[in-house]
């Protein structure tokens, strides 16, 4: 037995002083990668070797091979895309799924994943204002977890109008109408697409992104229908009017869904829940752990009201899976075998307790204020969106101008701002994520864009 576990001892030794140097290199590295994929596949590619390769050896060369072509996404000046950093707890908690190597869809095989995964979720429910009775189901990350509420839905809707749809399919069955507004995030197209129900209804959204309400009332009928809100517009950040949108949608019997991949976590802030009152009304809410939450990758969370059609839309029954009375965690998301996937998110939620969770909401929010007010003092930016949440969208006059300047700050590398397109404009898009991001690192990115707008300028 001894000699199984010192198999272990020095690979993961090596890993673990990587792993530390590559967090302390983020105070003072460039952002952006140093190697391209070409460069990368010529030292860690090549034939298959033939013999073993000792272990230890494999995480170095691993290790040592892999750095010049990683983007420092854990550094506080990242604020590409929307994509957080990883907190300690959660880091070292992720390490100890892996380590654990459990599967985890079934409660009576790993009963200690499954009780974490429950705390978590019921912890979850808390923090956001959800109904206490919803059932939790850890997926992938944002794109699944709409996937995974929304074939939920599309369950609840044919089989409120008498349809059975596992024994007929979709073929015949009536139509479910989806309803989306102009600035949903594309993953709620791609996940209809998944599902069989087509391309949306697109109902107006106003100047910040959000679902106009009367519009929306406008374009409901009688027929089956599943309307998709959003909670933090990856432009914006705005919120749509949850309350009012949720009155409408329920008047028609239709279902609500809410998009909440960075933004609900807004939710769990008393100061930033105004943005979202109501918010447990809905039927389903998708949000991602990694995003604001800031646990590892693979952090999805499917939260569905009505566990009947979570459970009905994931679930399956086999002779030789030994099943719980109480239901099983694979019921309640796409994968029948997965890893620990809700025990980062249990660590993340314990270290840092609601106090935590809420300053570390308000304080993202805050930096994006910072950031906002600074660039919007570099000679020729504009901030073009109201600064509610984490999202910052600045121009710096015309389309080729604007690139300039964002090719220009990222050739530079102090930080990494990632370009986009918002109501006929090219933009510098500011995500804050990261819970490690102080206000050095506004100092410090909100100088790299001014020398870049001046090398532009």
């Amino acid at each position: 037995m001894t000699a199984r576990v010192d198999a272990y001892t020095a690979a993961l030794q090596t890993a673990h002083d990587h792993a530390l140097r590559w967090l302390a290199s983020q105070q003072t590295r460039p952002v952006p990668p140093r190697a391209t994929v070409d460069e990368l596949t010529s030292v860690l590619g090549g034939p298959l070797p033939d013999a073993p390769t000792d272990p230890a050896a494999v995480v170095e060369l691993l290790a040592t091979g892999a750095e010049p072509g990683l983007m420092a996404i854990p550094s506080g000046r990242f604020f590409g895309w929307v994509i957080g950093g990883t907190l300690p707890a959660a880091l070292a908690a992720d390490w100890l799924v892996s380590a654990w190597d459990q599967n985890s869809g079934l409660r009576a095989i790993t009963p200690a994943v499954a009780a974490l995964e429950q705390v978590a979720g019921e912890w979850l429910l808390d923090l956001l204002g959800l109904p206490a009775t919803a059932d939790v189901g850890f997926v992938t990350g944002a794109t699944m977890a709409n996937f995974t509420c929304l074939a939920a839905a599309r369950q609840a809707v044919l089989t409120r109008a008498g349809w059975d749809l596992d024994r007929d399919g979709l073929s015949g069955a009536p139509r479910v109408r989806v309803l989306v507004g102009a600035e949903r995030h594309d993953t709620v197209d791609l996940a209809l697409r998944y599902l069989g129900l087509g391309a949306p209804t697109v109902v107006p959204a106003d100047d910040q992104g959000r679902i106009v309400p009367a519009d929306l009332e406008a374009a409901l009928d009688d027929g089956l229908a599943i309307v998709c809100l959003q909670a933090g517009n990856i432009h914006s950040g705005a919120f749509d009017a949850v309350a009012a949108c949720v009155e409408i949608a329920h008047a028609r019997s239709a279902w609500v869904h809410v998009d909440g991949a960075f933004g609900l976590w807004a939710a769990a802030s008393p100061d930033l829940a105004r943005h979202l009152p109501a918010l447990g009304s809905a039927d389903s809410w998708a949000t991602d752990a990694h995003k604001t939450l800031n646990v590892p990758y693979d952090s999805g969370l499917a939260v569905v009201a009505d566990r009947q059609a979570l459970r009905a839309a994931m679930g399956l029954h086999a002779s030789y899976l030994i099943h719980d009375s109480a239901g099983d965690p694979f019921e309640k998301v796409p994968e029948l075998s997965r890893r620990g996937r809700g025990v980062p998110v249990w660590a993340a939620l314990r270290s840092l307790g609601r106090q935590g969770v809420r300053e570390l909401v308000e304080r993202l929010a805050e930096r994006a204020r910072q950031l906002a007010d600074g660039l919007a003092a570099v000679p020729g930016a504009e901030i073009l969106n109201e600064v509610v949440f984490t999202q910052v969208s600045v121009s710096f006059g015309d389309d080729e101008r604007t690139r300039a300047v964002t090719a220009e700050l990222l050739r530079e590398g102090v930080t990494w701002m990632s370009g986009s397109s918002w109501h006929g404009r090219v933009v510098l898009r500011v995500s804050v994520s990261n819970w490690s991001t102080d206000e050095a690192d506004v100092a410090a990115s909100v100088d790299a864009v001014r020398r870049a707008a001046a090398a532009v300028l």
